[in-house]
């Protein structure tokens, strides 16, 4: 499975904007896409997780109620809408895909592809 992710940009704190995440190859495999970010200095940190058969998603505690995950499976593509952008949001976002859940979705370790970033920047 490759994975490209897609959209990042320089957007104003209180501003949107989508990622989007392609993925090829042997889609079939996958069970739920996730995004994660990294920011400078920082460890990874789990945004949220989509799975690609019931749409069911998950969300940390800091974006729950801003980003939302959906996804459209003909076109093997997950989206992440980022609303009322912060500063803190501005980091590298990776999307990743599991081929099976492993008793956690937001534990990297737990995902077997992963995307190139993308930088989105939110200056206030």
């Amino acid at each position: 499975v490759q994975l490209q992710a897609f959209g990042g940009g320089l957007v104003q704190a209180g501003g949107f904007l989508r990622l989007s995440c392609a993925a090829s190859g042997r889609t079939f495999s996958i069970y739920h896409m996730g995004w994660f970010r990294q920011a400078p200095g920082k460890e990874r940190e789990f945004v949220g997780t989509i799975i690609r058969s019931t749409g069911r998603t998950i969300y940390s505690d800091s974006v729950r109620g801003r980003f939302t995950i959906s996804r459209d499976n003909a076109k093997n593509t997950v989206y992440l809408q980022m609303n009322s952008l912060k500063p803190e949001d501005t980091a590298v976002y990776y999307c990743a895909a599991a081929v099976r859940y492993s008793g956690s979705y937001s534990g990297g370790h737990e995902y077997d592809y992963w995307g190139q970033g993308t930088q989105l920047t939110s200056p206030a």
